[in-house]
């Protein structure tokens, strides 16, 4: 009994959105409501030194974006939140579409201004993949931005889901007066404030109610009554199991900077958003309230505090109770392990627990015993399917500036590659080292973080391929002959598994003609059983 309790007291999710369209800023404030902080600090306001909660690596303070997930829980309404902010920016995408393996739903954010961006739109798609349930945020109404109608019509165009406003704004920009509630007729009229919770909530009885005239002006009254029929005419009411199932999207509209139409957003996601779902395993489905623990890890993060030089794994509880000095099992180095200082999340804030549940994501310090995908039990050998690498996009060299740093450059560059960061290829003659990435931008943090981290110094140079594709075959005859012909063009990952650097579409085109048993792949997530190693 006492785990279906605690199972249902939590909710966790990310936050995702497009870079600069607020996602940081709606974690601090998440973080302010629930009381987890008193005042939130501005974000990337230089006049102001206090950086975001949840932006802690120096990297980030400096360019102010997020390219780290941080984890983060605060207690709302008897509940228990975990909530995980995300990279922004598309060049971190990977380490996105890994935390959104480990979350139950998310709330994404929209720039009122900017609409549906191409980032977004890539994020959907896996949320879609999952049928994760989504609630849209559409932020900066303060800004004179576009038409809260064109702004849904492309939420479901574009994003190809159902959409139900739950909240709408009183005009927008210099004419925003706040935001009336559909579903209990209150007005919450906007006051500019950063770091206080707006409170000035007025109870309507109905929106033919004189009192609304009163307080935003017979013009935007009447505005506001044409709109609300339209919205009843045209939009569905929230149906709770298709939001569940990810077909419906729960619309809310504010200011995420002023504190502003927040609270009608976090009430009703305390309300339908789901408790811990089950989780697929290579041996079926495992339900949360399965008496014997679970977890997977998501992320790896090495020296969180650099004066400690410390290594977390970040793994989500799936099922069971996490206790702490209890032996786990890890299934893919088939020992056990036992952790003494597990810890809770508030950004960089740690504090050590002696027990976690399902939906709960804790950090397990490590001395290089895990990798993203590792799955704990309680003596069960499955694994959590679901946590592939995808082929990037760019490729460079790791060109070694100092070779009296040589191993330094080496365990800086297999433990940033470990956490996600980007992916390390090794040549299988000679050693040479490929590094892998979504965008231009993580070899900037890669560089960064070797030469502050580790005391590494290194360039990066261009190399001209076009994908990353793992293969398998059955074809014993076919895939010795594969790998012999293209030997200059075929690597290890860190897994040491077999990949091969295709140069061009075309060359990776004719390989396929040529060698019709060898099947290609372009995640890690296939049955390496069949490949030759």
């Amino acid at each position: 009994m006492k785990l279906k309790e605690e199972i249902s007291k939590r909710k966790t999710f990310a936050i995702i959105s497009h870079p600069d369209a607020g996602k940081t800023t709606l974690t601090e404030k998440f973080l302010l409501f629930g009381g987890a902080i008193q005042t939130a600090g501005a974000v990337k306001n230089n006049k102001i030194k206090k950086s975001a909660t949840s932006d802690f690596m120096e990297i980030e303070k400096q360019r102010g974006i997020s390219v780290a997930t941080s984890v983060m829980g605060f207690k709302y309404k008897d509940k228990l939140i975990n909530l995980l902010d995300t990279p922004g920016h598309r060049d971190f995408a990977e380490d996105t579409y890994r935390t959104l393996t480990a979350v139950d739903s998310v709330i994404l954010v929209i720039d009122c201004v900017k609409g549906v961006e191409a980032q977004t739109e890539r994020l959907m798609e896996v949320c879609r993949m999952r049928d994760t349930p989504v609630i849209v945020f559409i932020n900066k109404m303060d800004l004179e931005g576009r038409d809260a109608f064109e702004l849904l019509d492309e939420l479901e165009e574009k994003l190809s889901i159902k959409v139900r406003p739950m909240t709408w704004p009183i005009g927008i920009g210099a004419k925003f007066k706040g935001v009336y509630n559909l579903g209990d007729s209150s007005l919450n009229l906007f006051e500019s404030s950063k770091t206080k919770i707006a409170k000035d909530v007025t109870k309507i009885k109905s929106l033919q109610d004189a009192k609304l005239d009163e307080i935003i002006g017979s013009k935007q009254g009447d505005q506001l009554r044409e709109d609300v029929e339209l919205i009843e005419g045209v939009y569905e009411e929230l149906d709770e199991t298709a939001y569940l199932n990810g077909e419906i999207a729960p619309v809310f509209f504010g200011s995420a900077v002023n504190n502003f139409g927040i609270q009608e957003m976090l009430d009703q996601f305390v309300e339908i958003a789901p408790t811990p779902r089950a989780r697929e395993t290579n041996e079926g489905e495992i339900k949360p309230d399965k008496e014997k623990f679970s977890g997977f890890v998501f992320k790896i993060h090495a020296n969180l505090d650099p004066k400690h030089r410390d290594r977390i794994a970040f793994l989500r509880v799936c099922s069971g109770k996490f206790e702490r000095n209890k032996f786990f099992h890890h299934v893919r180095l088939d020992k056990n392990l036992r952790f003494s200082n597990p810890t809770s999340f508030m950004a960089k804030d740690k504090s050590v627990i002696d027990d976690a549940y399902p939906g709960d994501v804790i950090g397990l310090y490590d001395t290089g015993n895990f990798k993203i995908g590792d799955t704990l039990t309680e003596g069960e050998k499955y694994t959590f399917k679901g946590i592939p690498s995808f082929s990037p996009e760019i490729f460079k060299e790791v060109i070694n500036n100092d070779p009296m740093k040589s191993k330094q450059l080496e365990k800086g560059i297999h433990q940033l590659t470990e956490e996600g960061v980007a992916q390390l290829f090794t040549a299988r003659m000679g050693n040479k080292k490929y590094i892998g990435t979504v965008g231009e931008l993580q070899f900037e943090v890669i560089q960064y973080r070797l030469q502050h981290e580790y005391g590494a110094s290194c360039t990066f140079s261009p190399m001209n391929f076009y994908k990353a594709c793992w293969f398998t075959s059955k074809n014993k005859e076919q895939l010795e002959e594969f790998i012999r012909l293209k030997s200059n063009y075929i690597v290890n990952d860190k897994d040491q598994n077999l990949v091969f650097l295709a140069q061009t579409s075309g060359i990776l085109h004719i390989t396929k003609q040529n060698y019709p048993d060898v099947e290609f792949h372009f995640t890690s997530e296939f049955k390496s059983q069949n490949a030759l190693r």
